[in-house]
């Protein structure tokens, strides 16, 4: 999630702080709940931040662990030929 949408998140969580306040100061039950639910809403955008941080890290990280493989199996293909060369070479005196 980007720099606005924690904006966003923070203004929802700010704005729900202010209409539950009212709420309670008004004796209003229904502006009070309604200011709580955007207080949990901005909880809910900023948890989902966090995950998509997460998702994002672990995405790298398997991305990463993919191309060492790659690179190991590149490496180890490598080493074979040279081995079936080397064995060919043994072979026929030819390289």
């Amino acid at each position: 999630m980007g720099i606005n949408d924690k904006i966003d998140a923070t203004a929802k969580d700010a704005e729900g702080r202010i209409q539950a306040a009212a709420g309670e100061l008004t004796d209003d039950p229904l502006l009070k709940a309604k200011g709580e639910a955007k207080q949990v809403q901005a909880k809910v955008m900023n948890a989902a931040d966090d995950l998509g941080d997460k998702v994002a890290d672990a995405a790298e990280n398997l991305g990463d662990k993919v191309a060492d493989a790659a690179d190991a199996v590149g490496d180890k293909v490598n080493d074979a030929a040279a081995a079936i060369g080397n064995a060919f070479k043994g072979l026929t005196g030819k390289a």
